[in-house]
């Protein structure tokens, strides 16, 4: 007897279903005075862009508050799917999947109480999702102080104009982002 493996037992990616949403990259109200942009491209170990991950960040509000805003997702009232947020809420999660190029691009708040946002990154060949850090800018950090500069350059998002960071991820290889270990 044969069995096919189920979505469970193999690696994915799996991420296009039920998982990204209308104005997943829209973490904050567009046309906020204070909107920054952090984009970037995931690359595999080959230094090839991933097309189809899907990267997840999380943040504090600007005044450092970590309670997000419950209910600012808005539902399709007859199937119960994610439509999209509400357009006036700060929620400090974003849920954005990278394009064709391997690029992504979310728009924000600048975090308050610190100095990074928190990245989740999801992608074929990986069976448990990554942790790292996109810093905004360089600070008095325990976890960035205890690396090498080139292992601490590769969580710094580079400010390319006002208000606009690039923040590139490498899952392997020459100049592969520092991930945490929170097992």
């Amino acid at each position: 007897m044969s069995f096919t493996p189920t979505p469970s037992q193999t690696v994915g990616p799996f991420y296009g279903y039920a998982l990204p949403f209308a104005g997943g990259a829209e973490v904050a109200p567009v046309g906020h005075p204070d909107l920054i942009t952090v984009h970037g491209y995931v690359y595999d170990g080959a230094g090839r862009p991933v097309p189809d991950a899907l990267l997840e960040t999380w943040q504090p509000a600007p005044d450092g508050s970590r309670t997000g805003a419950p209910g600012s997702l808005r539902h399709d009232p007859v199937t119960g799917e994610v439509i999209g947020r509400d357009g006036v809420t700060f929620t400090g999660f974003g849920r954005i999947a990278t394009d064709a190029d391997g690029h992504y691009a979310v728009r924000t708040l600048p975090p308050g109480g610190v100095p990074y946002l928190s990245v989740l990154v999801f992608a074929r060949g990986l069976l448990h999702h990554l942790h790292t850090r996109a810093y905004l800018r360089h600070a008095e950090d325990t976890l960035l102080s205890g690396l090498p500069a080139d292992r601490r350059a590769t969580l710094l998002a580079h400010e390319e104009r006002p208000a606009t960071y690039r923040f590139d991820i490498r899952l392997q290889g020459e100049g592969e982002t520092v991930f945490l270990d929170f097992g």
